[in-house]
């Protein structure tokens, strides 16, 4: 089968042509937490490469697990210096549901969101800390090396919550500084955890 868009093929016998540009997506940096404090990704430090050289950056986080139980998940990033306190605006909003069948909701969660801080944003709240629960998602940051916007950021997630019960998160917002970042930082609220975080980019 051929699939042909003003005159270009797009697919040709069920395989896309190979003249059409796609995206590809690399894996940069793969960091483990094992009963630590943070995981921070520095651009130019361990083969992290957090500049001009990707369009779009995605940081999957995966069955991040905390020693502390009910404790919020969050992220920050670094504009220069060595501090991850960059402004930021964001929005939160959320799926939830229990394991007894119940505490459903869809919500809008303003005590999750920021208004130009430099605090760290929460990403999921009161994740579980038993043997059987984490939180996974990923992190989409575009174009962080640009010295003309600033820097929009969205994120999903799903995760365990200590109820027990499932939370879908949404949080979208930017960073709010033209200057480039060059360090994404994750943590728990409180304790160290467990979990892989992998860091790749898209396009270049």
């Amino acid at each position: 089968m051929t699939v042909i868009s003003n005159g270009t093929n797009l697919i040709n016998n069920g395989a896309l042509d190979s003249a059409i540009p796609v995206g590809k997506m690399t894996l940069i940096k793969t960091l483990t937490a094992s009963n630590s404090a943070n995981l921070s990704f520095v651009h130019g430090a361990s083969g992290v490469v957090l500049d001009g050289t990707y369009d779009t950056y995605v940081f999957k986080f995966i069955n991040c697990h905390p020693v502390t139980d009910n404790h919020y998940f969050l992220v920050n990033f670094r504009d220069g210096g060595s501090a991850y306190d960059a402004l930021k605006a964001t929005t939160f909003f959320r799926a939830r549901h229990n394991e007894g069948d119940g505490g459903d909701a869809l919500e809008y969660v303003g005590g999750d969101d920021l208004s130009n801080t430099s605090d760290y944003q929460r990403i999921g709240n009161g994740v579980g800390n038993d043997n059987d629960e984490s939180i996974c998602g990923e992190l989409t940051l575009i174009s962080p090396s640009s010295t003309t916007f600033v820097k929009h950021f969205m994120v999903t997630t799903s995760m365990s919550e200590a109820t027990p019960a499932h939370n879908q998160t949404f949080v979208a917002g930017y960073c709010n500084t033209t200057t480039a970042i060059d360090g994404v930082q994750f943590k728990f609220g409180s304790g160290n955890f467990d979990g892989v975080i992998k860091l790749y980019g898209i396009g270049g």
